[in-house]
């Protein structure tokens, strides 16, 4: 038998009758970019979150020098919060939590190690030396002398910061037997409101600079970092964890763990941290196992809630049965 030859199709032939208009894809698409691009604009300057600067210690000894100074204080006397946490920045327990037989900060230990005297007061100090006479006679003198004569001279400063003043763009205390430690505080300041604090607080001699562990222990310990978090409502008492900046809703499935911190007894722990890992470990592990425990894997058919979510779906298959027989 043989086969004819398909004829070639007469595209004018094909398509007469057919009603056309021209039509330009490229313009289209300039035009969808271009809507879009304006609708993004328009509603991300009407609804977006505000850009917050991110906060420095330039900044904070900039705005608030006493408060700078008297963390900074603290930092030299080993008396800050962070110099007395403990795991993982040092051997301190003032931040230590466990439960029963669990310790996990402690099973973990000291695995990234910070010296607040050093790394966050005469490091940096030392590194402004070269060109500052007194400065090096006030170290050497600060770290000359025993540990009885240091505690006292930072004793006393700290005292006198209680009532500190600031005179020209200087702290000011009332006259007392301070030693050195005004005199290193007053450079210490200088060097934060200039900036160079924050990049070396930043060096770890990697080639990214990331590691905000120490400027941020640092600015944790005075008041200025919290007094933005109050001011912003992002502390734990206000759901701080699922909200950004100002009023605007951040996170929102943070929700079941922040819900933990605001009921007893994990508002009233030192241990509220760990607790809320566990509970919410133990909470996603039910969570896994649903299918594999006998009774709780049958509450969908005890109480099916899904059928009513899903009742146009079983009536059109109870339909379906009820027409086949």
């Amino acid at each position: 038998m043989r086969l004819q030859r398909k004829r070639p199709v007469d595209r004018e032939r094909y398509y007469r009758g057919v009603r056309m208009v021209p039509y330009d894809l490229v313009k289209e698409l300039a035009i969808a970019l271009g809507a879009t691009a304006i609708l993004v604009v328009v509603l991300a300057a009407a609804l977006s979150s505000p850009d917050v600067p991110s906060d420095t210690i330039q900044r904070w000894a900039q705005d608030d020098p006493v408060d700078f100074v008297t963390a900074a204080t603290n930092e030299l006397a080993g008396s800050s919060t962070s110099a007395q946490y403990g795991p993982p920045y040092n051997n301190g327990s003032g931040s230590v939590q466990s439960w029963w037989v669990l310790h996990p900060q402690a099973w973990a230990g000291v695995h990234q190690p910070v010296d607040q005297p050093n790394d966050f007061v005469l490091a940096p100090l030392q590194s402004a030396v070269p060109g500052d006479a007194s400065l090096r006679t006030a170290l050497a003198t600060f770290t000359g002398a025993s540990g009885d004569r240091q505690s006292g001279w930072l004793d006393n400063y700290t005292k006198a910061l209680g009532k500190a003043s600031v005179k020209s763009g200087e702290v000011a205390t009332a006259e007392g037997d301070y030693g050195p430690v005004p005199l290193l505080m007053s450079r210490l300041l200088g060097v934060a409101r200039s900036g160079g604090l924050d990049g070396l607080l930043l060096t770890n001699g990697n080639f990214y600079q990331t590691d905000y562990t120490k400027p941020l222990l640092f600015m944790g310990d005075g008041s200025h970092l919290s007094g933005l978090a109050q001011d912003q409502k992002l502390t734990g008492n206000l759901w701080g964890m699922m909200n950004e900046t100002g009023r605007y809703p951040g996170q929102s499935w943070l929700w079941l763990y922040t819900l933990w911190y605001q009921i007893a007894p994990f508002n009233a722990s030192s241990n509220a941290d760990l607790l809320v890992v566990l509970v919410m470990v133990g909470a996603t592990t039910l969570l896994l196992l649903v299918p594999f425990i006998p009774g709780l894997r049958d509450i969908p058919r005890w109480i099916p809630i899904h059928r009513l979510i899903w009742r146009r779906y079983y009536a059109e298959q109870a339909a379906g049965r009820g027409a086949r027989t």
